[in-house]
């Protein structure tokens, strides 16, 4: 039964050869191998290549699975391989793995190594779901906005959210800080690049820190960059600022830009400690600091709630003028009226 059923197998390979696609090395090979595997070799699951012109299935047959060799193959050491396989099973989504390899292909084109790579995901395991489409559109999109290499890299690195973010909502940002705000295009690079959390910012509290910090404190947009300004919360920047003008040691520079006092530079005011802020710019202990931004808290909220009320107050008399309106036609149309009965 045994040398029957080769037999068939033999007769059903050579009749089969030529619609199979098969070339005559591995007709000899499939042939020379025993009656066991001829059903594995050819079988429609093996990966030899076919005749058809289906790209898809070509594509399905050469797609990697994701696993610990294949992880090790990128590069990874044994233990960031683990790390990284367990992490993506543990992802949310059965995607996961199915993104996973070309997510890891796109980041290793972008130049950085599988330590960068796996700290990168480790921070943001959101990147194991999204299509590799998409992410190379959002990758392009950086570089049209003139992320080149280099920043682009450090950016990714630093801040990986940035890659989830829809590609018109960055846009939309750099066009805020390019056209209502001014920058230049290398500035907007800059800003995006030391800055990338600016890109979930409300663009009305954007608007208001620009401003507040160009009119109110005179600086202008190349130190803005350079001491990287929105990086800051607004609320720390306009107690600190507040600070040091009630003090007498801050000046809102004249059209000239002079002062009557020396102005601390901006990165004196933001990127430094409380202490070192209070020894340095303000002059001032940390009791001080801490009654005045409470009474200043306390005034920030008045003004608010006097502000609300008269916003209230304002639509409410639009109201009463648009009533009283309505009654004077009311009031117009009934003497119109009156005075037709009275003629006829």
């Amino acid at each position: 039964m045994n040398a029957r059923f080769a037999a068939r197998q033999v007769l059903w390979l050579v009749r089969n050869a030529t619609s199979s696609g098969f070339t005559s090395l591995q007709l000899s090979s499939c042939l020379q191998r025993p009656c066991t595997q001829f059903r594995f070799f050819c079988s429609p699951s093996s990966n030899l290549p076919s005749t058809n012109n289906d790209p898809g299935s070509a594509q399905r047959h050469a797609d990697p699975e994701l696993s610990v060799p294949s992880l090790l193959d990128m590069g990874f050491t044994p233990s960031q391989a683990e790390e990284l396989y367990d992490s993506v099973c543990k992802a949310k989504g059965g995607s996961a793995a199915t993104h996973c390899l070309p997510t890891l292909t796109l980041l290793f084109m972008l130049g950085l190594n599988p330590s960068s790579v796996l700290k990168l995901l480790t921070k943001c395991p959101d990147l194991y779901v999204i299509k590799e489409s998409l992410l190379q559109q959002r990758i392009s999109n950086l570089r049209k906005l003139g992320l080149v290499e280099g920043s682009l890299q450090r950016m990714v690195v630093h801040y990986p959210a940035i890659l989830t973010v829809p590609m018109k909502t960055v846009k939309r940002v750099a066009v805020f800080l390019r056209e209502k705000s001014r920058f230049t295009t290398q500035q907007v690079a800059d800003i995006l690049r030391d800055s990338p959390a600016i890109v979930h910012e409300d663009l009305a509290q954007l608007e208001y820190k620009f401003q507040y910090v160009y009119f109110r404190m005179g600086i202008k947009h190349g130190e803005m960059v350079k001491h990287r300004l929105f990086r800051s919360p607004l609320e720390e920047l306009r107690t600190r600022h507040c600070f040091l003008e009630r003090r007498g040691l801050y000046q809102t520079p004249d059209k000239k830009g002079q002062t009557l006092v020396v102005n601390p530079k901006l990165d004196g005011v933001l990127h430094v400690g409380l202490d070192a802020f209070l020894a340095q710019a303000a002059n001032a202990s940390a009791e001080e600091y801490d009654v005045f931004r409470r009474l200043l808290a306390r005034e920030w909220k008045e003004e608010a709630c006097h502000y609300g009320n008269s916003q209230a107050a304002s639509e409410d008399s639009d109201d009463d003028d648009d009533d009283d309106d309505e009654e004077e036609e009311d009031e117009m149309e009934g003497k119109e009226s009156y005075r037709k009965r009275k003629r006829k």
